[in-house]
């Protein structure tokens, strides 16, 4: 076994002994990560290595003072600091190492655990190429007349309209039939003459033939009546009637290559009722959503808005950690998030998230008035909101509440309550469960 396979093998077992993923995301190091780079505790698994002896003790055969002589024990290590009857097995805590995986391969691995099949869309265009040629127009160069086609519609007018002319003059020559009686006559029998032909027909016979039979059962018994795939057999075709209306020009059909571009607007209540406990919920909540977003969309990007009784845009390292003293009024929030998809993430172009977090505690009428609407004009793939009270439901403590009453799981709206860590895994689920039961019902 080579080296490649040993290192392979060494991960796989790294693999099966890192810590469960609802287990990691309710309770573990969430810190160590970063955006591009999941990090998940594993207990070490030694990789294989050649090591030399410490001790200087010469080569093989060398035969320098302390090499053991014949019958010396061999194999036996020196004493080592620690040994002896000190201390149990098991009492001293084991190294930790971490297995690595990449947003995408996070996604998946969450896919599994939740059991979601959310396939994201593209907006944005970023190429356009030219397919086959499989589409046509009425217009276009020579080069790319579609002949095939053209012979085709041709050949089906010839058939169309080609009768037997010596079955239909046979019948001009029974006796008292004039034009109009051969003109019915053929109509009831599927022969597609036209009153012209026969006027003409009957115009040129011969003097003396207008009564060569006396009936046009005696005339049917005596003429076959020959098919029209006979007659091409035969003589072949000498004209196709190609009309312009039947000109058809070949052009290729232009694919588009769609990026699957997606924003995530997260929106944190700051406000001083939001305390470390809260704020870590917060944090374990979000953190797993960004990275399973990014793993699904080709291009990613996050927005993060703080706010009390006002908004603002920070980065990713204050969203988490910021406190403010003042007080709560959602809606700026949303005000703000508005302003940014507008200005910066249309939603023809981009998939967009919205993701509100807090201990539900809101102005007077804000979330009535304010944020509901708010909510409702804001296109989104998803809008969800987080309560997080480690205390259980305060009583002013209602925005959750009214959100998940006004919307009532009938749209892409998905409310989640996170008391403590044992609830995010199935946050997380409702809220990415929404998502994939608004794509299906979309598709």
């Amino acid at each position: 076994m080579g080296l490649k396979e040993d290192l392979d093998r060494y991960r796989a077992v790294g693999e099966a002994r890192r810590q469960d993923l609802s287990e990691f995301i309710q309770y573990g190091d969430l810190g160590q990560s970063r955006p591009d780079e999941v990090k998940i505790p594993i207990k070490i698994v030694d990789l294989p290595e050649f090591v030399y002896d410490p001790r200087d003790r010469g080569g093989v055969g060398q035969g320098t003072d302390g090499t053991p002589e014949v019958g010396d024990p061999v194999g036996e290590p020196d004493p080592q600091p620690g040994d002896g009857d000190e201390g149990a097995p098991g009492e001293e805590p084991g190294d930790h190492e971490y297995y690595e995986m990449d947003p995408e391969e996070f996604a998946r691995e969450l896919d599994d655990e939740l059991g979601l099949d959310l396939e994201p869309k593209g907006k944005k265009v970023i190429e356009e190429t030219e397919g086959e040629f499989t589409d046509v127009t009425r217009t276009g160069p020579a080069s790319t007349l579609d002949f095939e086609r053209l012979f085709k519609q041709g050949l089906g007018r010839k058939l169309a309209t080609d009768f037997d002319e010596s079955y239909v003059e046979a019948a001009l020559r029974v006796d008292g039939w004039g034009p109009a009686r051969v003109f019915e006559w053929a109509r009831e029998n599927h022969i597609p003459v036209s009153r012209a032909w026969i006027e003409d027909a009957h115009d040129s016979l011969p003097a003396g033939e207008a009564d060569r039979w006396a009936s046009i059962e005696e005339m049917e018994a005596h003429v076959d009546r020959e098919t029209t795939a006979d007659r091409i057999r035969r003589d072949g075709l000498d004209r196709i009637p190609f009309r312009r209306e039947d000109e058809r020009y070949r052009y290729p059909e232009v694919i588009e290559e769609r990026e699957r571009n997606v924003v995530v607007v997260n929106i944190r209540d700051v406000s001083g009722s939001m305390r470390q406990a809260k704020r870590e919920l917060v944090e374990r909540t979000f953190t797993p959503l960004d990275w399973y977003l990014s793993g699904k969309y080709d291009h990613a990007e996050f927005v993060y808005v703080a706010h009390d009784a006002d908004a603002w845009e920070v980065d990713r390292e204050e969203f988490f950690g910021i406190r403010s003293g003042g007080g709560t009024r959602i809606s700026s929030a949303y005000e703000l998030a508005a302003d940014v998809l507008a200005e910066r993430y249309p939603w023809s172009e981009w998939n967009r998230y919205v993701f509100a977090a807090g201990d539900s505690e809101n102005s007077s009428n804000d979330t009535e008035k304010n944020v509901i609407p708010l909510m409702e004009e804001i296109d989104a793939n998803l809008h969800a909101y987080v309560e997080t009270q480690p205390s259980g439901n305060a009583i002013n403590a209602t925005h959750a509440t009214e959100v998940d009453d006004h919307f009532d799981d009938r749209s892409n709206v998905a409310v989640a309550y996170v008391n403590g860590p044992e609830d995010v895994v199935d946050a997380i689920d409702a809220i990415l469960s929404t998502e994939t039961r608004e794509e299906a019902v979309a598709g």
